[in-house]
């Protein structure tokens, strides 16, 4: 089931964030604690973004944060890769835009397929001297054709 979150929801969906980050990108496994995980969910996407989770079990298994044509965020639990969850997830934000972009991690070539076979189109590729993470990144677009 796919439904709103709301900030009753911020602990689940940082827990996804740190679960999927970390699975994705063990290089960067550490980067911030859950505590800093849910203050992040809590004062910036939660107060910014539209979130949307997908249930599975009675348990968050994905979630993706977007907000004035951007994708801010967009995780899916390890187990539940591969079964639909993320592309569910990525519909809910293509719906509202008819374009989106998104940063994604040059390394993470997993995400980076996942958006590609989804119509994305990569426009810019930084040596990732403006993230956070120092991490060369890619921003890729979406336009509703």
């Amino acid at each position: 089931m796919l439904r709103q979150l709301a900030l009753a929801d911020m602990d689940a969906a940082a827990r996804v964030h740190r679960v999927a980050f970390d699975h994705a990108m063990p290089w960067l496994v550490g980067l911030h604690t859950p505590d800093e995980d849910r203050w992040f969910y809590r004062e910036r996407v939660f107060a910014t973004c539209r979130l949307w989770g997908r249930i599975d079990d009675l348990a968050l298994s994905g979630i993706i944060a977007f907000r004035d044509g951007w994708i801010e965020q967009l995780y899916v639990l390890p187990d539940a890769q591969g079964h639909g969850v993320g592309s569910e997830l990525l519909h809910v934000a293509k719906s509202a835009f008819e374009q989106l972009q998104l940063w994604t991690f040059q390394r993470n070539g997993r995400a980076r397929r996942f958006y590609e076979f989804r119509g994305f189109e990569l426009v810019e590729e930084t040596d990732g001297t403006r993230n956070e993470e120092k991490e060369p990144d890619a921003r890729y677009v979406w336009r509703r054709r």
